[in-house]
């Protein structure tokens, strides 16, 4: 007979993990460290402790070959300057008359296509600093427009969160990128609204915040808008090739079922030749790991995490616990994402935890896999901006802002998350 852990020695294990990594421990030494305290509070041997390491390891391996292929893509993207190429195409082309708008889908797109959300919010952040101080848009209309189209682009990208979210629970890639497109417009269109409403509140954009654009690239060095879109649009083509047939009923089509880890790499190696900057591959290809070295990193620590979880009656006890207080097992998924992404304040740790560790009490309810995928994902976004991450500080040095103004924005941001979440809710788990 397998060993169970007991319940509460999971959640210790979970709570010490996550207040170890609050109090700044590397995160992958905190996951790894709380998986070592909940396995052997709840009953293991010390060989044991390390079998289900090692076995929550090799189960996020899968994870990790797709989000070390999503790497290229993002390196070519950032690095060729495709990304800014988009962010200056599509604020030029909406003008300043929907300078709120443009500056909210650039960052969408951008996140959209496989740039992570901080990177696009510091592609954007210097010209959403010129729009401002010429349109007379606060400095916080501005970060919650570039913060909450950034977030509106994170649950329909070929990034880490969702990569986390489609395996987490078996589904395809496509399918997570698809279900969630309702919640991101959704998402786009309340941060349009509320950065509007923002526009006159907070300091006002000043001449010396400008100094930012004398660090970006001359405009004349990026890339046409025409060779920046075939990375991306050769990326979702390919994605929604098996999706496209199934739903059409095209035979063909549907034999096409290609994988991320095969799809991310090889977009961006016909993107770079087509921008003529094939020569640049080897660099590109050593900046994208080099941004997906963390995340692979964490994802190691969360299967640990997740493994003592999955290993113990905690999934078993929740389900019975929500079973008996009447309220809808539906809830769980968004929940579990919003706590998890809360508490490390990421978007992509949080949905690592969220699925290895809640996946299973989930499906448990009788929610399918796809609908687990899509709540849990969208609940990510809504606390993931929180001070004790990276990203709150990253868009505060971006849109040179205090600490105490930047946080001024969190609320707002958390409305758009809200937003998205509450969508996706309805529409999965109740229709």
């Amino acid at each position: 007979m397998s060993l169970v852990l007991t319940w509460w020695a999971a959640l210790i294990g979970l709570a010490v993990a996550i207040i170890l990594i609050l109090q700044h421990l590397n995160p992958v030494y905190a996951l790894m460290l709380g998986a070592v305290v909940g396995c052997l509070l709840g009953g293991a041997n010390l060989t044991q402790t390390i079998n289900i390491l090692i076995a929550g390891g090799q189960s996020v391996m899968g994870i990790v070959l797709r989000v070390l292929a999503a790497g290229m893509l993002a390196g070519v993207m950032m690095e060729s300057g495709a990304a800014d190429t988009l962010a200056r195409a599509i604020v030029t082309k909406m003008g300043d008359r929907l300078a709120i708008l443009a500056l909210a889908l650039a960052t969408m797109v951008i996140t959209a296509v496989g740039v992570f959300i901080p990177v696009a919010v510091l592609i954007v952040a210097p010209i959403a600093l010129e729009v401002g101080q010429r349109m007379h848009i606060s400095k916080l209309a501005l970060l919650v427009a570039l913060s909450g189209g950034g977030k509106a682009g994170n649950i329909i990208s070929p990034n880490p969160n969702t990569i986390a979210a489609a395996k987490g629970f078996n589904v395809e890639l496509s399918q997570v990128m698809i279900a969630d497109f309702v919640p991101a417009v959704v998402a786009l269109i309340v941060t349009v609204l509320v950065a509007t409403l923002l526009k006159g509140k907070g300091s006002a954009v000043l001449e010396r915040d400008l100094d930012i654009l004398a660090s970006e690239a001359h405009p004349d060095s990026l890339p046409s808008l025409g060779t920046a879109l075939v990375t991306p649009v050769l990326a979702i083509v390919l994605l929604l090739l098996n999706p496209i047939g199934s739903l059409l009923h095209i035979g063909v089509l549907t034999k096409f079922s290609l994988d991320a880890m095969y799809v991310l790499p090889i977009a961006a190696i016909v993107g770079a030749l087509a921008m003529r900057q094939g020569h640049k591959l080897m660099s590109y290809a050593q900046a994208g790991m080099n941004r997906m070295t963390d995340v692979v990193l964490i994802l190691i620590g969360a299967g640990a995490i997740g493994a003592v979880i999955t290993s113990s009656d905690l999934p078993a006890q929740l389900i019975h616990l929500i079973k008996m207080s009447g309220i809808s097992g539906v809830f769980l998924a968004p929940i579990a994402g919003i706590l998890m992404a809360g508490a490390t304040a990421s978007t992509s740790t949080g949905v690592i935890l969220a699925t290895g560790s809640f996946s299973k009490a989930v499906l448990g309810f009788g929610i399918s896999p796809l609908a687990g995928a899509a709540m849990m994902h969208t609940g990510a976004i809504v606390c993931d901006h929180l001070p004790h991450g990276n990203y709150f500080h990253v868009t505060a040095n971006a849109m040179r802002m205090s600490i105490s103004e930047r946080s001024k924005g969190i609320l707002y941001e958390s409305l758009v998350g809200g937003a998205a979440v509450i969508t996706a809710t309805i529409m999965y788990g109740f229709f």
